[in-house]
């Protein structure tokens, strides 16, 4: 499993520190979805034995009544749900990474057409950089990529703290099954569980915090200001 996750890291990283095609924070969002998968694993370690963990008075483990109330008390996914999550995070940050892409490839396209060094020199400063002062298209899209990033985020909150988290209870509870009346019921290890969920949060909230603030920055910095810049390419 930890062979995994390094092996994934790998191709996150070396996008990361790859110098071509970069823009305002790109190095920060990879570094963020870097971090979250590697906390995402170990917050997913005490949720692997949630069945063994889960037992109910005078039943066994493999009774019908622990299985009607274990899918009464868990009746939202967690590790799942955290894992789909996780990837329309790594999908925002991928959006403008295409986008940069074909931004890279159009502006080969029109260097291919240039003659002399120049132009050869032209076209390397050019895929370097990408420059949101000279193109509103690109500015919106900058925009689009990180407001999806805080709606994923945010709606990862939700789940974390309205689905999975009251669900962590360290004190017996009355099962709810219709064909369990009367039966009580215990999550062991609840506050290691709960803790994963309040290291979770944090992580979105950080994230949340930090794309609020390049938000504002860039509709300050590149939209209330379009006019600093009077350069012809979209790069």
């Amino acid at each position: 499993m930890a062979a995994a996750i390094v092996t994934g890291l790998i191709p996150i990283l070396r996008t990361a520190v790859d110098t071509t095609t970069t823009y305002k924070a790109r190095t920060l969002w990879f570094g963020f979805v870097a971090v979250r998968l590697v906390v995402l694993f170990v917050t997913e370690l005490p949720w692997f034995k949630l069945d063994s963990d889960f037992g109910c008075n005078e039943t066994t483990r493999e009774s019908l009544c622990t299985r009607a109330c274990f899918n009464e008390h868990f009746k939202h996914p967690g590790v799942v749900a955290w894992n789909f999550l996780f990837v329309l995070v790594l999908l925002s940050v991928l959006l403008m990474e295409l986008f940069s892409a074909h931004l890279r490839a159009s502006a080969r396209k029109r260097s291919a057409k240039q003659k002399g060094p120049d132009g050869q020199a032209a076209e390397v400063q050019e895929i370097m950089m990408l420059d949101l002062h000279a193109s509103k298209a690109t500015v919106l899209f900058y925009l689009l990529s990180v407001a999806l990033r805080i709606a994923v985020e945010a709606l990862f909150v939700y789940v974390l703290l309205q689905w999975n988290l009251p669900t962590m209870t360290s004190e017996p509870f009355e099962c709810n099954a219709a064909v369990c009346k009367g039966t009580r019921c215990v999550v062991r290890a609840a506050p290691e569980k709960a803790m994963s969920i309040y290291a979770l949060v944090s992580i979105s909230g950080l994230v949340i915090v930090a794309s609020c603030l390049f938000f504002l920055y860039t509709v300050m910095h590149y939209l209330c200001n379009c006019g600093g810049s009077e350069r012809d390419s979209v790069l």
